[in-house]
Formats: C-alpha cells, sequence, structure tokens
C-alpha cells in the first residue's frame, strides 16, 4: 500500500490525539480556493506514522468539486450517491433522513443552509496545541479569499465511551496490507480475528476489494493531467487511486430521554428503580454491557474483563438471540456470522466482509454519565470510511440498522439509533419461556447535518489544488 499517498485518518483514529474539531467551508472563488487549498495541501497527514502531536486531513464534496472547477461538471467516474449528495430526496427516504432527521430541519448540510463545500479535519494531542494549529490553517485557508467559514463542530475530548455510557470502538475491521493488521493477527489483540481483515478495495479506491474487483473510481484522460501529478492506470490518469469517501453526520443524542425511558420501563412493581434491570435492558438493546463486554459471553451480567472481546460469533453460540436478543444494536452493524444463505460458514462471514465501514468518529458536548444530571447537547459526530459508499453505509443503514423486519423481527428497527417516523417500534427480548416486548419506543437519536465527501490521495489532491487549467475545463 502507498502510504505516504494515502491520508491518515484512512489508517489510524488518531488515538492520541484526543483533542479534534471540524471546519467546514465553502468555494467563493475558485482559483483562489484552489491557491488556499494548496498552501494546506503539504501539510496533510499521510498514513505512512503515527503523527505525534498534530494532523490534518481534508476531504470535499461533489458540490465542492464543481465549484473548484478542475473537473467536469457532471464528475463523469463518481458514483452516483456522492454526486447526488446526502440529501437527494430519494436518498434522504433509503437513510431514514424524514420527518424530524428532514435534511430541511439540519443545522448544517441541509437545503435550508449554506452549502458545504470542504471539510477540513484538525486532530491534536490537547486543546492549546489544537488551538493552535487551527489558526495556522485559518490563516491559509480564510485571510486571502476563496474560502468562507460555513460552521466549525467542536468534539469532547477523546475517550474510549460514546454518549449512552458504553464503550466504544471495540469491532473496527483490519484493513490488509497494513502493518498494524499483521501484527494484531499475529498476536491477536483485542480478539483480532481472522474475519475481521478485511481487502484494502473496500477503504481504498485502485485496490482489488472482497469480489476481487477494483471498486469504480474517477479515471481522467491522460490530457487532463499533462504535468503528470496523478498516477497512472491502465486507462488513464486515476484521479481516485489512494482515495476513498467519508461519510459524515451529526447524530444527537437524547443522553437523558434514553436512560429516564429504561427508567420508566423497568421499574419495580412498587414503583422504586430498578438500576440493575436499567442497564441489563440497555445492554441488551446494544449487545454489550457499558464495559464493552459482550452478551454473547457474558449474557446475565457485565464482565469488565471481557471489555474488549471482539472474537465471537452468533450461529454457533446463540442462532435465537437467547444471549443477544436479534435485534440488538450490534448484531445488526455486523451480523458476523449470521447472514444468508449458509449462517456459520465461512461464506456468511465473507458476505459480512462486503458491508462493512471504517468509523472514525468523535463525540461532543458534555460526556455524561448513565444517569445524567447536567445539561448541553451532547452526540457523534459520526464519521465513516468506505469504497462504496451504496454497498457500505448505506446498505448497512438501511438493510441492516432501520429495517423492521431484520432478523426475521417486525416493527422493529434498531433500537437505539433508526428514526421512528410514523411506524411503531419495538424491541423484544428472546426468552424461554416467554420474550418481552417493548412497545412504542421513542427516538433516541436525531441527524442534525450530514454530507457526503471524496477523501483524494494526496497526489489527486494537489492535482484538484492546482492552479493552472488542466483540459481547459477550470
Amino acid at each position: 500500500m502507498e502510504l505516504d499517498d494515502i491520508q491518515g485518518i484512512v489508517a489510524r483514529g488518531y488515538s492520541t490525539l484526543k483533542s479534534a474539531c471540524f471546519l467546514m467551508l465553502a468555494v467563493t472563488e475558485p482559483a483562489a480556493a484552489r491557491a488556499a487549498l494548496g498552501r494546506v495541501a503539504p501539510r496533510v497527514t499521510d498514513a505512512a506514522a503515527e503523527p505525534p502531536d498534530t494532523a490534518v486531513n481534508l476531504a470535499v464534496t461533489a458540490d465542492g468539486l464543481r465549484h473548484l472547477g478542475p473537473l467536469p461538471a457532471d464528475l463523469d467516474g463518481f458514483p452516483d450517491e456522492f454526486v447526488s449528495g446526502m440529501t437527494d430526496p430519494n436518498r434522504s427516504r433509503l437513510l431514514g433522513d424524514v420527518g424530524e432527521n428532514a435534511p430541511a430541519h439540519w443545522r448544517w448540510g441541509g437545503p435550508a443552509t449554506p452549502p458545504v463545500h470542504v471539510l477540513v479535519m484538525l486532530y491534536a494531542r490537547d486543546e492549546e496545541r489544537l488551538g493552535r494549529l487551527e489558526a495556522e490553517l485559518r490563516q491559509d485557508l480564510l485571510t486571502t479569499g476563496g474560502l468562507t467559514d460555513v460552521v466549525r463542530l467542536t468534539t469532547a475530548a477523546l475517550t474510549d465511551r460514546e454518549p449512552f455510557g458504553f464503550r466504544d470502538g471495540i469491532s473496527q475491521p483490519l484493513i490488509e496490507g497494513l502493518p498494524r493488521t499483521s501484527r494484531a493477527v499475529a498476536a491477536r489483540e483485542g480478539g483480532a480475528a481472522t474475519g475481521d481483515v478485511v481487502k484494502a478495495g473496500e477503504f481504498l479506491l485502485g485496490y482489488p476489494n472482497e469480489y476481487g474487483l477494483l471498486t469504480d473510481r474517477p479515471v481522467l484522460p491522460d490530457r487532463d493531467d499533462p504535468a503528470g501529478l496523478l498516477p497512472r492506470a491502465s486507462d488513464g490518469a486515476d484521479l481516485g487511486r489512494n482515495g476513498s469517501y467519508l461519510v459524515f453526520r451529526q447524530l444527537h443524542q437524547d443522553v437523558e430521554g434514553f436512560w429516564s425511558h429504561l427508567d420508566a420501563v423497568t421499574r419495580r412493581p412498587d414503583g422504586t428503580p430498578d438500576a440493575a434491570a436499567r442497564e441489563a435492558l440497555a445492554a441488551r438493546m446494544v449487545g454489550r454491557w457499558p464495559s464493552g463486554a459482550p452478551l454473547v459471553h457474558a449474557p446475565r451480567r457485565d464482565d469488565p474483563r471481557l471489555a474488549t472481546d471482539n472474537d465471537f460469533g452468533y450461529f454457533a453460540t446463540d442462532p435465537d438471540g437467547l444471549r443477544c436478543p436479534l435485534g440488538a444494536h450490534i448484531r445488526r452493524a455486523h451480523p458476523r456470522d449470521s447472514l444468508d444463505p449458509r449462517p456459520g460458514s465461512a461464506d456468511s462471514v465473507a458476505i459480512g466482509r462486503r458491508h462493512r465501514i471504517l468509523r472514525r468518529g468523535r463525540a461532543y458536548g458534555p460526556q455524561l454519565q448513565a444517569r445524567p444530571s447536567g445539561d448541553g447537547e451532547s452526540g457523534l459526530h459520526f464519521l465513516c470510511i468506505n469504497a462504496n459508499i451504496s454497498r457500505q453505509f448505506e446498505f448497512i443503514q438501511h438493510t441492516w440498522l432501520n429495517n423492521p423486519n431484520f432478523n426475521g423481527l417486525h416493527d422493529a428497527p434498531d433500537p437505539l439509533v433508526a428514526p421512528r417516523n410514523d411506524h411503531r417500534s419495538t424491541f423484544t427480548e428472546q426468552a424461554r419461556p416467554l420474550r418481552t416486548r417493548h412497545l412504542d419506543l421513542p427516538q433516541f437519536v436525531s441527524v442534525q447535518g450530514g454530507a457526503y465527501f471524496f477523501l483524494p490521495g494526496l497526489r489527486a489532491l494537489r492535482y484538484l489544488c492546482a492552479a493552472e487549467p488542466a483540459g481547459g475545463r477550470r
């Protein structure tokens, strides 16, 4: 893998860089914007090594590519879902972005807000370093014209917990070809199973994917790159190689509403709270205990010794959902070996590998515990990386998370993150002799903004920022 041409966010989540912010910018004058981005391009962090103190990554929306000007307006070679964007009405219905989640209500990225063209992701070891980095980048990007601020998104200090209070970031796929993947498999770090290793082409353009093919990518005629800035493919100048697509969604999490609802439905007959029952129901909805221990291996109580356990399947151990309910969040987001047509087989695991994503999210707002006592909005800046938005992110969102009939269930979308819309939402705890059904779940997560971005390789980024027209189309 050409690590020095791949943006660092693909290879790592910057776990040592606890502070971060995201700058959304709009192009106001193409030539000046290209010049400004060209000044920042040399500072973009590659995937060759772990950055010690700061990192910068950069991505562009389809409208951003059109406004920058180096490509034809139809963006030939880019996938339809990227070109049409997250707010396309048909795509909104597919993703469940209707009702209170509709783009018309978003704080950014929607039709009623200023357009977003460029995303600048800044990471630093602490807030002081982040402040200095941001000031330097703003000097390069915004003081000479061409780009303007749209929104600045802050993050909470990075921890291993998401706002609802559960350990996060456990079940991440490993990219075949990265040095850390070889080390993890050899040492079985964090329970790294063979099924967690996914072909590089699922996350990077220009490499074979799980079908043994190259994912479609934008390739330009050689004449459009006379300076030879782009890598060459058999059919032209490869704008896509070493790039990917980044999905960004700002998700508000109603932490207080989540725990208050569980409080209400788990109270003892005399009306007193039952903290153990409340936590157990939350764990069944998630599929893991707050420590991270999976219910498949710890069905009755939390076991912090299993906090990073990720080496398990469902078919042999829990086919009927008696340990981890069939509709639990982690069972939907990553069904492991439970997929048809041959659950429990290597073929089932292989099918799952075709729908994996790399999550790179950061929480925002006050990070409240299970029983919130403070004020302030909390949530997740959900970022994920995939080479095929339709087959990966959108498939997971539509077919697994939002699907009310997932795994043979009925009226049961994801109990944690799915929109409720106008249909009923049920969560079922499978048990013998009698199951328990929780009816009319409220909505705990709502969308506040979002967009699809192209995350170019570093040579492609330099091409997009080049000051001179290519092919006479700027």
